[in-house]
């Protein structure tokens, strides 16, 4: 079907067309001309899905135990959205990995919706759009989002900015506590799966996570430690006990509306940076950007000089337009 506008594709999306909605994601990570629109009215649909991030190193089991959390959130009646973000092809840009290996036993039931994304180079575990995309499944009517990162290194820790409760993946014999701690990975989780918990080494591991954990200073939600065989289901019901647990935490406490607040915060400034660089490059031009890029590979004028002249001559033009 061919629609239109954006209003014919968020009013089928929201009628459960997945065709219309993967077309609006498309659409949002690609920039199409038609997104802005499209995220202004879904955004104002949204603020009611519970987004859980799933993070760990690769080949921690995170697919499977998103797979198993999928069951579990449809036993209760709930849709479920799942973004997987995976490596990009360094040829096409898309995804690696992608839904036609993930979680099969789900891709017939009408309440779930899986969707990969390449990260496209964007360092952080998830992809630049993940938070745009996050609004378009939560403009769309899931109560229920799951953000599955890309395996994850030292620095890339960037799922706490678009997950309400984020659960860190590990198994038996994780690093040493200095790599723990240079992983930010305790900084950020709430909630901590040590999966293949059937290998060796599972309690060693859940005693030191849980004496780094002590480490890290007072903390109003204390992360539990969930020991997991997420192939067999094992731990899974504990694990998502503790996400329900964390939300309940920070539902009452009024921490869930404040980290909202704060994620709102950065993307608005996100926002504000992809606009204002649009708008410097229209006004400045090619020519002018190429003139000034030589100077710098020159070292006639430094980058920050360069980049307050854009600035400038795009407020004197402003100026002059009013």
């Amino acid at each position: 079907m061919a629609w239109t506008t954006p209003q014919e594709l968020i009013d089928a999306a929201l009628d459960g067309d997945r065709r219309a909605l993967a077309r609006m994601i498309t659409r949002v990570e690609d920039g199409h001309p038609s997104a802005p629109d499209l995220l202004a009215a879904l955004f104002a649909l949204g603020g009611n899905a519970y987004v859980i991030g799933l993070t760990g190193a690769p080949g921690a089991g995170k697919s499977t135990l998103t797979d198993q959390l999928i069951t579990l959130i449809r036993a209760s009646g709930e849709e479920v959205a799942v973004l997987a973000v995976d490596p990009s092809s360094p040829f096409t840009g898309g995804a690696i990995l992608g839904d036609r290996i993930r979680m099969q036993d789900h891709a017939g039931d009408a309440g779930v919706y899986i969707r990969s994304m390449g990260s496209r180079g964007h360092l952080g575990g998830v992809a630049a759009a993940t938070p745009r995309i996050v609004s378009v499944l939560d403009g769309a009517g899931f109560p229920y989002v799951i953000v599955e990162t890309v395996g994850v290194g030292q620095a890339e820790v960037e799922i706490v900015e678009s997950a309400d409760t984020t659960v860190v993946v590990v198994n038996p014999g994780w690093g040493d506590s200095v790599q723990a701690n240079k992983a930010g990975l305790l900084e950020i989780g709430n909630v901590f799966v040590i999966n293949k918990a059937d290998r060796p080494g599972v309690s060693d591991t859940m005693r030191d996570l849980r004496q780094m954990l002590e480490l890290g200073g007072d903390r109003t939600w204390e992360p539990p430690v969930v020991p997991s065989v997420a192939t067999s289901g094992e731990g899974v019901d504990e694990t998502w006990r503790a996400i329900l647990d964390h939300r309940n935490h920070l539902e009452t406490t009024g921490e869930l509306a404040v980290t909202r607040r704060h994620r709102l915060e950065l993307e608005f400034r996100r926002a504000m940076i992809d606009e204002f660089t649009a708008r410097a490059e229209a006004s400045a031009g090619r020519q002018t950007l190429t003139a000034l890029l030589e100077e710098i590979t020159s070292r006639a004028i430094d980058p920050w000089t360069a980049a307050r002249r854009i600035v400038a001559d795009l407020a004197e033009e402003s100026n002059r337009g009013h």
